[in-house]
């Protein structure tokens, strides 16, 4: 069972990183999405609008996504099992790729890359605002590439490390489970004032999945950086020094380790929705950050990947092995 959760991990991250999502096919995580809106909808009509009533509606918003996101998956891969195992085989290996977002970030960061180099700077915010939940319209060049690259960092726990944790566990619907939370902390979670109480379970239930993954993709990217050669020191003391400054809990561990490897700061007060957000910096300004860097966070991504599936499948065969 365990050599089979091997396999599949394996065969899912490999097809990811060579071909990325299937544009073709509309990708499960859209569907969710879609639930999301409609039960918000339906929800904010039947609670009442105050403190209470939002964070009500928003508890029973986390179970009524996150629940069929894991029964759902689960019992098409049971009545799959029953026409054949292999047809489930398959199929569990399908989703796991689909789950995996690696490749999809690298191809949607080297979007900006590609039009920040041709000193197009409007094209790189709006591609940039595809990316990330801050507003773009004003940010300058240097802000783009930070922005990028904090989003490469940050991601690589929400759409690899973390999943590919989920999956190791419990296969797809562990992680469509997780992918669900991660889509309504998305979506929902922010700290305005539309969701500032409806989005609390999803925001904590964030909090609370990311917890350990975000901490091991902090240390791996660590040790990414001395594959990567960039500054394994820095990444280090930064990661130390600023992984717990970010308001969110997990969001700064890979950022800070990234900032570290690649001598830039990164973080500071942007706006969202129109309104100013404070944040604190992560890093040492070592450098103006450029373009490059971009391309540099997508290595280090892709370094941190690779040794967290080393690991994952390491302990699934020492597991094994014990069992």
């Amino acid at each position: 069972m365990i050599i089979d959760r091997i396999i599949k991990l394996f065969l899912a991250f490999l097809l990811d990183s060579a071909f990325g999502d299937p544009v073709w096919l509309y990708h499960p995580i859209r569907i969710i999405g879609k639930w999301i809106s409609f039960m918000e909808k339906v929800l904010r009509r039947i609670f009442p609008g105050d403190r209470s009533g939002e964070r009500m509606a928003g508890a029973v918003l986390l179970v009524m996504v996150v629940l069929p996101a894991f029964l759902i998956p689960g019992g098409l891969l049971y009545m799959a099992g029953k026409i054949h195992p292999w047809a489930a085989w398959i199929l569990e290996v399908f989703w796991m790729y689909q789950i995996f977002a690696m490749k999809c970030l690298k191809t949607e960061a080297l979007k900006v890359y590609d039009a920040l180099a041709k000193q197009d700077l409007p094209l790189a915010r709006q591609r940039l605002s595809w990316l990330v939940g801050r507003d773009t319209e004003n940010l300058s060049a240097e802000e783009v590439v930070k922005a990028t690259v904090e989003t490469v960092a940050e991601n690589t726990t929400d759409g690899v490390v973390a999943p590919m944790v989920f999956m190791a566990v419990g296969g797809a619907p562990f992680g469509f489970a997780y992918k669900a939370i991660n889509t309504l902390d998305s979506m929902v979670g922010y700290r305005n004032d539309r969701y500032r109480y409806f989005g609390t379970a999803s925001a904590r239930a964030d909090d609370v999945v990311n917890f350990i993954p975000a901490r091991l993709t902090g240390i791996l990217m660590v040790i990414a950086a001395a594959l990567c050669r960039y500054d394994v020191s820095g990444s280090w003391q930064c990661f130390l020094r600023d992984r717990n400054k970010h308001l969110s809990p997990n969001s700064a561990q890979t950022e800070s380790a990234c900032a570290g490897a690649l001598g830039i700061q990164l973080g500071g007060t942007h706006d969202y929705f129109g309104k100013p957000v404070e944040k604190p910096t992560l890093g040492d300004a070592k450098r103006k950050a450029v373009p490059e860097d971009i391309r540099r966070a997508n290595r280090l991504m892709t370094a941190t990947s690779v040794l967290a599936l080393i690991l994952a499948e390491v302990l699934l065969k020492c597991f094994d092995g014990i069992g």
